[in-house]
C-alpha cells in the first residue's frame, strides 16, 4: 500500500541540514584559510568555541557543525581530515575555509586559495 508523506514532512526536510552520511558524495570545490594575520584567531567561531588557527577545522555553509571531511588537494594529493567548526566561507565560489594549520598541511599559504575534494566520512 502506497504511503503519502505530509507536508509537514517535506517542509522539514527543506529546513533541516542532511546527516553527514546523507551528505558523503565527494564534492569540489575551491578552499582558503583563516586564522592566521586575519583578526580571527581566538575569536568565537559560531559553534561558540574559540579559533584556534592550528587546528585541524574548517568553516562549511551548511554542513552540521561536527561533521567530519576528508579534504584532498587534487594538485598535490595531500590530504587533511578537519571537522565542521564554522560557518563560511562567504566569498565566490568557496565551499571551505580551513584554518591555517590544516591549509598547510595541503598547501603553501602562499597560495591563498586552492581546487579541493571532500566528502563527509
Amino acid at each position: 500500500m502506497l504511503k503519502l508523506i505530509s507536508f509537514s514532512a517535506l517542509a522539514a526536510l527543506a529546513f533541516f541540514p542532511l546527516s553527514a552520511g546523507a551528505a558523503s558524495l565527494r564534492q569540489c570545490s575551491s578552499a582558503s584559510y583563516y586564522g592566521h594575520g586575519d583578526g580571527y584567531a581566538w575569536q568565537r567561531m559560531a559553534n561558540g568555541q574559540p579559533m584556534n588557527p592550528e587546528a585541524m577545522i574548517t568553516a562549511h555553509r551548511h554542513f552540521p557543525f561536527g561533521t567530519r571531511l576528508h579534504v584532498v588537494n587534487p594538485d598535490n594529493g595531500k590530504s587533511v581530515d578537519v571537522v565542521v567548526s564554522d560557518r563560511g566561507p562567504f566569498v565566490g565560489d568557496r565551499a571551505l575555509d580551513l584554518s591555517y594549520g590544516a591549509f598547510r598541511r595541503i598547501a603553501s599559504p602562499s597560495q591563498g586559495v586552492v581546487k579541493v575534494c571532500f566528502t563527509a566520512v
